[in-house]
């Protein structure tokens, strides 16, 4: 099984699907509320909560950007072959992702966050800027219940930060309505 370490240690077994987290450099809330959760699960969850509401910067909220960063997502999976895509959702401030990997996950994540990062930041007026995190948050998916649940994970993530009133209505994520 491969595994690496920066800031987290990541484990990526063969032929395993991945759960990836990653969002905008500056975007962490300073404060985050202090509770101690029943399982790992529960933990992230109340940080992404924290992330929705994040003070820090929100440039996936342009609509240029987020469509930029959907179809880079997409083309990963059609054009380039890296990965087959399950589920992703594009957020104000970060990206969920729900894959299995064709490479190594660092050139995978390398190729969306190198080619979103310098578009991005030119349609933003702010080109060599810092734009995504360093580091991703991956989890593998052990089982099709666990797998399931991401799933309604990802496309409910709009909804559960009170910027769709269902999934399909968020534009930037695998659940919205074909147009």
């Amino acid at each position: 099984m491969p595994e690496y370490r920066r800031h987290l240690p990541h484990f990526h077994p063969d032929s395993a699907h991945l759960f990836l987290t990653w969002r905008l450099s500056g975007s962490l809330p300073a404060v985050f509320p202090r509770a101690i959760h029943p399982t790992p699960g529960h933990a992230f969850a109340a940080m992404d909560r924290a992330l929705a509401h994040s003070p820090g910067p929100q440039w996936l909220s342009d609509t240029r950007v987020a469509r930029r960063v959907s179809q880079t997502i997409r083309a990963g999976e059609s054009d380039k072959q890296l990965y087959d895509l399950h589920a992703w959702a594009v957020m104000p401030n970060h990206v969920h992702l729900l894959l299995l990997p064709h490479f190594a996950l660092s050139r995978v994540t390398q190729w969306i966050k190198g080619a979103t990062a310098r578009d991005a930041n030119n349609l933003l007026g702010r080109p060599g800027q810092p734009f995504w995190q360093h580091e991703s948050h991956d989890h593998w998916v052990r089982n099709e219940k666990e797998f399931n649940r991401i799933v309604v994970y990802i496309e409910n993530n709009p909804v559960s930060a009170g910027l769709a009133l269902a999934p399909e209505d968020w534009p930037w994520s695998s659940a919205a309505r074909a147009s």
